[in-house]
This record gives structure tokens, C-alpha cells and sequence, in this order.
């Protein structure tokens, strides 16, 4: 089963048990795969009957209609092959005696998300900064493995976005109908690609708000709608999940990977966060930034590989280190560290989760709250 026939499935499954709103999201990914305007209008006029029937009976029915048509439309359409898009090669940046970027290397694929994580100051912006050619590099190459005309042409499909964005004048609407003009989507399709932008980023109800109406988050998704009508290669984004509550973290890293892995338009993410565990779900590959150095999650250094060969559980609980350790020891514990208000228990590889629970259980050790991060960039935040 290839890729596009899991997500219309998906889509199947999500109207079934009735998931309308990321269903229709579904429906407008696969209308946009199409790049066909009369698809555009009938997702569109699709899109307003929603709005004015929000509670009828009939939407099923009109959803499962336009999906089948569109798997039809989308079956004789070739998937796009996955090739990589960029690559960086001992990649570095001085900037004094006191701290360096790298040498950092990093392949990226059509489709991948890589994640940045590491403290304030280490590098990751930096980082996002030179793939993007705002900075130039003290040493070490980058290379974009897609057909560009110039350098305006280039930054057109290699898209940086920061974290603090600059103020936008008019309605969030009227600005995005200007974008899709200036990059060459005709009138006949303009307005109705940016609907489409808009419903797909949850923005409907805010396309005529202006700027400064707008919350921190909504401001993000609007310039992320922007970027994403130049019809980007790749796409750098910076902490984008700053002052966004949970639900709205996950919703938006959901919309990245959606984007990201489109059967027909593929497109290679970078982006930076402190939301380390909600990145990692969704990465596909995770870089760690300490004091400019990069460490891989899945590295082959020597270093790392013994790591991974551990099992290391992080966990909170009102009992003394000392305590812990004594009982911990006779179940494989290698070492017990207090780190950030948590434990980080670190034990021979050959244990398991069932065990390490099974020693919690029998020995009534109070646990508030625990995880496995044995394979988690969170090991490397351990002093």
C-alpha cells in the first residue's frame, strides 16, 4: 500500500468516526495535490456549505463525495520519488574565542522534519540562519539539490521563518492575495488558493483580522500561509511552537508533518524548539545543539553508541537519592543523577521497562511521574 492510499484511508477513517476538522484538512491536502482550479472550487464551495451547515446530517456524505473524487482525480497522478534536498558538509560559523557553530553535518530529505533542539544560545538559530544563506559560513558547504534560477530564486524555495515575524499592514486576507499574485498564481486560481491556505491552517474565522488583533500563535500560522504560497522546497522555521498552548503544539506540528509528507508535493522541514518531547514524535531525525557541538540522536560515534546501548528512565519521586540507589542497584542501575527536579536513572542495557517496573512495584517506590528517554536527545541535557 503506498503512501497516498494510507492517507486516503486515514481521511475514510477520520469522516467514519466523524473527525470532521481533520478530515476536511485531508480533503484540502489532497485538493492542493491535484494543482487543478475546477478541484480548487469544489473544495472551496465545499468549505462554505460547512460553514452555513455545520450540524447537518449530510455532512458525510459531501465529505466522502469530494474524497472519492479527488482519490480518482489523484490515483493517475505519478507519487513523487523522495530525494534529498539539501545537505550541509562540516558546516561552520566563529563568531569570537567564546563560541562556534559546529562542524555540523545534516542531510535533508523531501518529506523529512528534522528537529533542533538544545538550550538557549547553543546554536540552533544560527544554525537555521546559514542553511538559509542570511549568514555566511566560516568554513564547510551547503548544497541545494533543486533547480534554482538565481539567488532570489533560491530563497523563493529555501523559506526562513523567525521567530518574531514583522507587522503586516491590511487584513491577513488582502496580504495573502497580494503574495500569491507576486509569486505567480493567476487570477483565476489566486483567491482561491489562498482560501484553501487559510481553511487548512485554521484561519477562516481570522482572514480579516488585522496584525495587531491577532494572537502570537495565529500570527505564526498566517506567516507560515504566506511561505507556503511560494510553494517552498524547504521550509526553516524558528521555535515555532513558542507561547502556543499543548493542544495548539500538537495541532501544529500535526499540519507540519501533513505538509511535509505529501505524496506529490513533498516538502524538507527544519525547525528549532524547546518542546523536546513533542518534536521528537514528529521528527523523523533529531539534532541536539550543545555549545555549537551536534550530536545525532542515532549517532555511530563512539561516544553515542555506548549510550544508546543503555536503558535510561527519567522519573520523579518523593524518595532520597540515596534510597533509590540502594534499591535500584540490585535491578542493573549503572547511575542515579538529580537532574532538573527529575531522576535520571541510567541502567545495563539488558533491562527492560517491565522490569524496571516490576522492581517499582516491589518495592513500593512512590513514582509521580516517569518516562523512557533511552532513546530520547533528552539524555544529552544530563549534566
Amino acid at each position: 500500500m503506498t503512501d497516498f492510499q494510507k492517507s486516503f484511508e486515514e481521511a475514510q477513517s477520520l469522516i467514519k468516526f466523524e473527525d470532521y476538522t481533520l478530515a476536511t484538512k485531508r480533503i484540502i491536502d489532497f485538493t492542493l495535490d491535484t494543482q487543478e482550479i475546477s478541484y480548487y472550487r469544489k473544495a472551496n464551495a465545499l468549505l462554505n456549505w460547512l460553514d452555513a451547515n455545520e450540524n447537518s446530517a449530510e455532512i458525510s456524505k459531501k465529505l466522502n463525495s469530494l474524497l472519492t473524487e479527488l482519490y480518482e482525480a489523484l490515483s493517475a497522478k505519478k507519487v513523487k520519488s523522495k530525494e534529498k534536498i539539501l545537505s550541509a558538509s562540516q558546516l561552520s560559523k566563529k563568531y569570537s574565542a567564546s563560541f562556534a557553530l559546529g562542524p555540523i553535518d545534516l542531510d535533508l530529505y523531501e518529506g523529512d522534519i528534522i528537529g533542533l533542539v538544545g538550550e538557549n544560545g547553543n546554536g540552533k538559530t544560527t544554525l537555521l540562519r546559514l542553511l538559509c544563506g542570511e549568514l555566511y559560513a566560516t568554513s564547510g558547504n551547503i548544497d541545494y539539490n533543486f533547480a534554482y534560477d538565481d539567488t532570489y530564486d533560491l530563497r523563493t524555495k529555501l523559506v526562513y521563518i523567525p521567530q518574531r515575524n514583522d507587522t503586516w499592514q491590511g487584513s491577513m486576507y488582502e496580504n495573502l492575495v497580494f503574495i500569491a499574485a507576486s509569486y505567480g498564481y493567476s487570477p483565476q486560481e489566486n483567491n482561491l488558493i489562498v482560501e484553501l491556505i487559510i481553511a487548512r491552517l485554521g484561519l477562516r474565522k481570522f482572514r480579516l483580522h488585522k496584525w495587531k488583533d491577532l494572537s502570537s500563535g495565529y500570527k505564526m500560522r498566517f506567516e507560515l500561509a504566506r511561505m507556503l504560497l511560494r510553494k517552498p522546497r524547504v521550509l526553516l522555521i524558528d521555535e515555532p511552537l513558542a507561547n502556543l498552548d499543548i493542544l495548539a503544539q500538537q495541532t501544529v506540528l500535526e499540519d507540519f508533518r501533513a505538509i511535509a509528507k505529501s505524496p506529490f508535493r513533498p516538502v524538507g522541514i527544519i525547525l528549532s524548539s524547546q518542546q523536546l518531547y513533542e518534536v521528537e514524535k514528529t521528527s523523523d531525525q533529531v539534532v541536539f545543539l550543545k555549545q555549537g557541538k551536534q550530536k545525532n540522536l542515532h549517532s555511530k560515534d563512539s561516544h553515542d553508541e555506548i549510550q544508546e546501548k543503555h536503558f535510561v528512565i527519567e522519573f520523579d519521586s518523593e524518595w532520597s537519592q540515596a534510597k533509590l540507589n540502594n534499591i535500584l542497584k540490585d535491578a542493573g542501575l549503572i547511575n542515579l543523577q538529580f537532574n532538573g527536579g527529575t531522576y535520571i536513572a541510567t541502567f545495563k542495557s539488558s533491562v527492560t521497562m517491565n522490569e524496571f517496573m516490576g522492581t517499582v512495584i516491589k518495592n513500593n517506590i512512590p513514582l509521580s511521574y516517569m518516562r523512557n528517554i533511552s532513546n530520547s536527545t533528552r539524555r544529552f541535557f544530563v549534566s
